[in-house]
């Protein structure tokens, strides 16, 4: 069997988010988000155990579970992607999703560092917004020619960044809308 390496040898196909990727990310946005609001709420009871403790260590906590939601968003990718070049018998890693993977650090990478100075400028209204506006501008940038429909996605995350920054209440329920987006976005786009 010849192996046809043109047509599956680039990021988007390697390392795609769609199908069952799509909807455990979205998975992972909903439980992020409920683990977000679940220990604020616990926070400002007294008696409760969270109540107790500092507000360094909610932030380290809140910085920890963001990591482990990159890491495990991450993992979801890497073994789709493992999957898909097994069925196309192709090499996961080749020049293009080397580079793409450098971008992907990179833009964890920034997004991360921009969280963590607003959080330490005091400015946590802010958190979210930002957060949502540049996860759109990550999506879009990874989107390809095939992958039209993950302008929508990238869209609801940008309306819904900008209604947080007008009503920064709503920041739970923005991340559980892209949540449950993005698991009907992996339903759609099988």
């Amino acid at each position: 069997m010849v192996k046809n390496t043109h047509l599956h040898d680039n990021f988007e196909v390697n390392f795609t988010l769609k199908g069952f990727t799509s909807i455990l990310i979205g998975v992972y946005f909903f439980l992020l988000a409920y683990a977000y609001k679940y220990i604020l709420d616990s926070f400002l009871i007294e008696d409760h155990a969270l109540g107790l403790l500092s507000a360094q260590i909610i932030e380290i906590i809140f910085i920890s579970l963001a990591a482990i939601f990159v890491l495990f968003s991450s993992f979801s990718l890497f073994f789709s992607g493992r999957r898909n070049v097994k069925r196309f018998q192709q090499q996961l890693w080749n020049g293009k999703t080397k580079a793409a993977f450098r971008k992907y650090l990179i833009g964890i990478l920034i997004v991360f560092s921009v969280l963590i100075f607003l959080m330490n400028k005091g400015l946590i209204d802010l958190i979210t917004p930002v957060f949502l506006i540049q996860y759109s501008i990550f999506l879009f940038i990874f989107k390809n020619k095939t992958r039209k429909n993950l302008l929508f996605l990238s869209g609801i995350s940008l309306l819904l960044g900008i209604y947080c920054l007008v009503i920064p209440g709503y920041w739970y329920s923005s991340l559980t809308i892209l949540g449950i987006a993005h698991a009907t976005y992996g339903i759609v786009e099988r």
